[in-house]
């Protein structure tokens, strides 16, 4: 990590009033719009969204999702998050501050989501977060009776897929530390988890969607 989670918070919460307005590009659009057709939450089922940044994510899965709890690190951030789901008359969100290693969160979780935040974070504290995720209560399923793990976890990232680029708009050298699309999936795969699908957004942009192995297989 280039800078203390501190400092990232401090950054986040000094942009926030602007942040929506500022994340308009296309790619940041369609990531976006495939981590919540990924995500894919029953009405049954609960959302830890990480990086919950202003509420994108939270806010547009909360429709079919039973609950979503969303985590950010920083507080202007969540603000922004909490004043727009009061706009929307959303009230199966909860937000509050959590980290990717600690995410502050303690009940059931089903399906976790992250998007445009991981890349934040060196790439032996990414295989931390991911981790992290995979020892959450998942609750139990038609196919399992342990809890262990949740069922989906989607992320949509800076992540490369060829050589890095820094002359490229979606990240800075000086404060982000993205990962290879293969270093992520060896993560999710030595986090008990098959990689399903990864969408290629952009040279530098993709979604990776993970579902929990158990025995027999992959949790349907």
């Amino acid at each position: 990590m280039k800078q203390t989670i501190a400092d990232h918070a401090a950054r986040f919460s000094e942009a926030a009033a602007d942040y929506d307005d500022e994340q308009n590009s296309e790619e940041y659009e369609a990531c976006a719009g495939l981590v919540i057709r990924r995500a894919a939450p029953g009405e049954t089922d609960t959302v830890l969204d990480l990086g919950t940044g202003t509420g994108a994510i939270a806010l547009a899965l909360s429709a079919d999702a039973g609950r979503v709890v969303g985590r950010d690190v920083s507080e202007g951030m969540l603000e922004q998050a909490r004043e727009k789901a009061e706009d929307r008359g959303v009230e199966t969100v909860e937000l509050g501050y959590g980290e990717f290693r600690a995410p502050e969160y303690d009940g059931e979780a089903q399906i976790v989501t992250s998007n445009f935040a991981l890349h934040h974070l060196a790439d032996e504290q990414k295989r931390e977060a991911i981790e992290t995720w995979a020892d959450l209560d998942g609750g139990t399923t038609p196919s399992r009776s342990d809890t262990v793990g949740p069922r989906r976890i989607v992320l949509g990232d800076v992540m490369f897929f060829g050589e890095p680029d820094p002359e490229e708009p979606f990240y800075s050298p000086e404060v982000d530390d993205p990962a290879t699309v293969g270093t992520l999936v060896d993560y999710f795969t030595d986090a008990g988890y098959a990689v399903t699908q990864v969408d290629r957004v952009h040279d530098q942009v993709g979604v990776i969607t993970a579902e929990r192995v158990v025995s027999g297989g992959r949790e349907s």
